[in-house]
């Protein structure tokens, strides 16, 4: 299997061929480049699709503005520093400081005399943990009334003549329109090449207000995340579905003792005069109605949302008693675990195959804009790594297999989820062996499971995606026989 180390090795090679090349010098250095940086997701969609909430929600942290000024209409990347800073690249090569202010509560970026039009991108550094290993960038709105603000996130993410500015996209649905689907269809051809999308993610955002903010509304979300999983299915644009509620994810993981101790309060309301209150945001923050003080409420409708508050109180009148649990249980119910885990199983575990990916892709469409004597040489090998890379099938697979299931028993189903990495990478947790299983033990559990799941494969009465599922298992295991 190709690695980080032959990719460079290669992309090195090329680089010097291109000697006399600046430009094209200029591009392969930054493809070495990327393959020791953060992988790089971006978060895409419609416009008011949620964007920047969900950011805020996967950091955990309130950094990203989520009013509309003029900074959301900016590409907006958001990497790991010692302390917040905030830049602002435009006219091409110029660079200007930007402060980081509160306005009625709500973080955003003073541009001052600058303007959308005129800002190329933001750079934002910030002390978060999640921006360790990962560069998440906020896009404009790809349905904005503003063909030039939808432009910016075209123009990053499918370049012409170079590799995408991500390595994986999170892709935020209100809808499965056209125009999403036309634009996932970019995106795949962009981020995965000729072998299609690799790091694509959906997700339902906003999911609450699909079922208007009904205790059952995550059910409903589920729902529709399911019948968009099975139309894009048909399509091959993107690996999961996933609902969340990026609005209450964000105020359960910044949830304050006051607005605890509120929540308890309201749970001590009679049913009947509560649910009257929860009419609409307007009635629940009107003065009087309530044993809270009404500038917390309003203050708490505009964070937790209607869906938020009666899942909040139902918990609490189910028994729970602190704010951390309080916490723990409404940021899993928001969905944001869920993504969380589909976002660490097919793009965290896997970065550097990501990262690999996009690289390679950059280096082939590089020898095809600008070709030399040695071109055909480069591109035959980078096809080769590029073909090479069985992590590519496991991630689609893992994708398909959230809404299409082979046909198997439970338990083949489970070891076949865990064999393709869908539970880690590790050869130990594939295998389902202790962390401390010795070499020996791992090369003959790995060397039956070679046998078991290609003996499957062979089945004659077993339907074509199964097959192939099992397939791709006995390769998986293939690879662990091979490092061991």
């Amino acid at each position: 299997m190709s690695t980080i180390a032959d990719a460079r090795a290669l992309i090195t090679a090329a680089r010097a061929a291109y000697s006399i090349d600046t430009h094209a010098a200029w591009s392969l250095t930054e493809c070495l480049d990327r393959l020791d940086q953060p992988l790089r997701v971006a978060l895409a969609g419609s416009l008011k699709a949620g964007k920047s909430t969900l950011l805020n929600s996967l950091v955990g942290q309130d950094i990203a503005p989520t009013d509309a000024t003029e900074c959301t209409k900016v590409v907006t990347w958001y990497r790991s520093g010692a302390t917040p800073n905030v830049t602002a690249w435009y006219d091409g090569d110029r660079s200007a400081h930007v402060p980081v202010q509160r306005r009625g509560g709500r973080l955003t970026f003073d541009l001052g005399e600058l303007t959308a039009s005129r800002v190329d991108r933001l750079d934002v550094e910030w002390p978060a943990r999640t921006l360790t290993q990962t560069t998440i960038i906020d896009t404009p709105g790809t349905s904005s009334l503003s063909r030039d603000v939808s432009a910016r996130t075209l123009s990053m993410l499918t370049p012409e003549n170079s590799s995408s500015g991500a390595d994986a996209v999170v892709y935020l649905l209100r809808t499965l329109n056209a125009t999403d689907v036309s634009f996932l269809g970019q995106i795949g051809a962009h981020v995965g090449g000729d072998s299609g999308p690799l790091g694509v993610v959906g997700v339902v955002s906003r999911a609450d207000e699909v079922g208007s903010g009904r205790m059952d509304a995550m059910m409903s979300a589920k729902e529709v995340a399911a019948r968009f999983a099975s139309e894009l299915e048909a399509t091959g644009l993107c690996q999961a579905v996933v609902p969340v509620a990026g609005l209450l994810a964000l105020a359960a993981e910044t949830l304050r003792q006051g607005e605890f101790a509120a929540f308890e309060s309201l749970a001590q309301v009679p049913d009947e005069d509560l649910q009257l209150a929860l009419l609409s945001a307007d009635r629940f923050s009107r003065p009087g109605l309530l044993p809270v003080d009404a500038e917390l409420r309003a203050s708490i409708v505009d964070r937790f949302g209607l869906f938020g508050i009666r899942m909040a109180i139902t918990l609490i009148k189910l028994g729970v008693r602190d704010s951390p649990t309080l916490a723990a249980e409404l940021v899993e119910r928001s969905g944001l675990n869920e993504l969380r885990s589909v976002i660490d199983v097919q793009f965290g575990q896997r970065a550097d195959q990501l990262k690999l990916h996009s690289a390679l892709v950059a280096l082939q469409r590089t020898l095809e804009a600008r070709p030399i004597a040695e071109s055909a040489a480069f591109q035959a090998e980078a096809g080769r790594m590029l073909a090479d890379v069985h992590g590519f099938q496991e991630l689609r697979l893992l994708g398909r297999m959230r809404s299409s299931t082979p046909k198997l028993p439970e338990n083949e189903l489970a070891e076949l989820h865990r064999l393709i990495g869908g539970f880690g990478i590790d050869s130990s947790t594939r295998l389902g062996l202790d962390p401390d299983a010795g070499a020996a033990q791992r090369h003959d559990t790995a060397l039956a499971a070679v046998q078991k799941w290609r003996r499957l494969s062979e089945h004659p009465l077993l339907d074509q995606f199964t097959a192939r599922s099992c397939s791709v298992a006995a390769r998986s295991a293939e690879g662990v026989v091979a490092s061991t």
